[in-house]
């Protein structure tokens, strides 16, 4: 049985042996939200709902947000901050509840207004991070999102003493969607759940993205359930699977492999949510019908699938390892360790164009189709990766190995074996 609270409703599935799945979703239009979240709810499978938000709300623009929907003016999310608090409850009405939670997602360096307006609204569940929702989106500074995330924290955690339990996810295992080696990934949303964990929350998730290799995909999501077990072992947790996040293939038949590749990895590492993306990816933004075929579709493969613990060490479990020991090594206040990691280049995130980020570090497709370090900077690495030691990734390197997912789904979709 759930206890009423997200994480404990992806707990009981997990025990069930049963695969959530999830959709990442927003509406601007009040009804059109409510339209969307009743039809993921029956959609007959094990899912929760998605509260994307719209791209003004994420960077704090609410007067923005105000002026577009005076215009009626179509918005790309749900505009929680602008809504009265009982607009979002009538959303909710006879959706949201113990067996269907809904998280909200929205990309902000600085949430505080979208906690208050999610907490006033009856939810208790979101995700991000003071680093995966400042490198990758903003230009904030590090040190600033650190301190907005961790009021931010404090005010969900606040839902403890009056009984609920809030949920917090790390978008760490994500952060530019695609060439970002794994080591990198598994230890930022490891780091980040310490971060949520310091700041009392008792309820959290560690993500991963699915990237260019399945078996190293397979073993970065072993590793970090073992680093979870390690530093987590006080609060609830639980992994959630990204379908892939870079460049999607176009053809139907290649964006329904990948995704059923997803959920397959999923049910074989023992992550026990997915969120999944559609076959309209590549084009626009999915319809709600597009998003409820996906969960669908993942649901089936998730059933097909079964777990296998089995998986080559190539070393990521030590890569991320090494960087949060050496990154909680810096100060015991986890936040001051995260400022102080991104300034000394132990958190470089390759191709990231923040200005806080060093911008040392490279990665490219190697030959195999794993994802590999060209240059590391001054990651804490040493002994443990061999990097090719190369001035700069070419543009056509580049180019390949943000297309190699793309190309190798399509190809096959357009190519299957066999034909001729």
């Amino acid at each position: 049985m759930s206890d009423g609270s997200f994480g404990g409703f992806v707990a009981a599935a997990a025990r069930r042996g049963e695969l959530v799945v999830q959709p990442r979703m927003g509406i601007g239009d009040p009804a059109g939200m409510r339209a969307g979240l009743l039809a993921v709810r029956r959609a007959g499978v094990r899912a929760v709902g998605t509260l994307t938000l719209d791209s003004f709300t994420r960077v704090g623009d609410h007067d923005a947000v105000r002026a577009a929907l005076a215009a009626g003016d179509h918005l790309n999310g749900y505009p929680i901050v602008a809504y009265p608090p009982g607009t979002t409850r009538s959303v909710l009405a006879g959706v949201h509840d113990d067996s269907f939670p809904v998280q909200v997602r929205h990309g902000s360096a600085k949430p505080q207004d979208i906690v208050v307006a999610l907490l006033a609204a009856g939810l208790h569940a979101t995700e991000g991070g003071p680093l995966s929702y400042c490198l990758p989106y903003s230009r904030v500074p590090v040190a600033e999102a650190v301190r907005a995330w961790a009021e931010s924290c404090l005010l969900l955690a606040g839902l403890r003493e009056r009984g609920g339990r809030p949920h917090l996810e790390s978008f760490g295992g994500c952060m530019m969607g695609q060439l970002c080696p794994p080591g990198l990934l598994v230890a930022i949303s490891v780091l980040e759940a310490l971060f949520f964990r310091q700041h009392g929350l008792g309820s959290v998730s560690l993500s991963y993205a699915q990237q260019t290799h399945p078996e190293q995909d397979a073993e970065a999501v072993h590793a970090l359930r073992a680093l979870a077990a390690e530093h987590l072992s006080d609060v609830e947790w639980h992994v959630v699977l990204y379908t892939y996040m870079g460049v999607f293939p176009r053809t139907p038949r290649g964006a329904t492999a990948l995704l059923e590749r997803a959920a397959e990895l999923a049910v074989r590492t023992g992550a026990e949510r997915l969120i999944v993306k559609t076959v309209a990816e590549a084009h626009r933004i999915p319809t709600v019908e597009e998003n409820v075929a996906a969960l669908r579709i993942a649901s089936r493969a998730a059933a097909r699938a079964r777990r296998d613990q089995a998986t080559p060490d190539t070393g990521v479990l030590a890569e991320a390892r090494a960087i949060v020991e050496a990154v909680l090594d810096l100060a015991p206040d986890v936040g001051v360790a995260l400022v102080r990691a991104v300034e000394r280049g132990y958190l470089d995130v390759p191709y990231c164009l923040h200005p806080d980020n060093a911008g040392r570090t490279r990665a490219v497709v190697d030959g195999t189709g794993r994802l590999r370090w060209s240059r590391t900077g001054s990651l804490p690495l040493a002994g443990l990766v061999r990097a090719s030691g190369r001035a700069e990734t070419t543009a056509a390197e580049l180019l390949r190995s943000l297309s190699h997912v793309e190309r190798t789904y399509d190809d096959a979709a357009l190519h299957p074996v066999g034909t001729g």
